[in-house]
């Protein structure tokens, strides 16, 4: 971890008391922390936009499990990225329907090609692609 630099920033006191009420919802300890976060957010961001960097990510899945041959698609989908899908949970929503969590790794574009293609099947209700990095970047 590098040296702590202290700055300062000038900002608007009707957004500063905007993020004043942010920090204190999200329980930061202080106004540099949650900075802190919003810049490491922008720059895990910024990686990705090149498709390239190593990200980890969670693709969210609900659907009807009664839907004709969509388990078996869903199934089919992730054992041809067993390499990126290091990780799979399902649960029982209720009797027709499941969630299904999907830990999966790998470059950023790559990442999002596989949630797209899961999220597209025909008979998924809502699908979500959460991605953030490996941390090996950040301090």
């Amino acid at each position: 971890m590098g040296e702590t630099v202290r700055f300062g920033i000038s900002i608007d006191d009707k957004l500063l008391e905007n993020f004043d009420r942010l920090i204190e919802e999200k329980g930061y300890m202080n106004r540099s922390e949650a900075i802190r976060d919003l810049i490491r957010g922008a720059l895990v961001e910024l990686k990705w936009e090149g498709g390239e960097e190593e990200t980890v990510g969670t693709v969210t899945l609900v659907y009807n499990h009664h839907v004709r041959d969509l388990s078996d698609k869903l199934t089919e989908q992730q054992h041809s990225h067993h390499n990126e899908i290091v990780s799979a949970l399902h649960v029982h929503l209720d009797a027709h329907n499941c969630l299904e969590v999907l830990v999966v790794r790998g470059k950023a574009r790559e990442v999002k090609k596989i949630a797209d293609e899961l999220i597209g099947v025909k008979g998924v209700k809502h699908g979500k692609l959460v991605m953030t990095t490996t941390g090996e970047e950040l301090h």
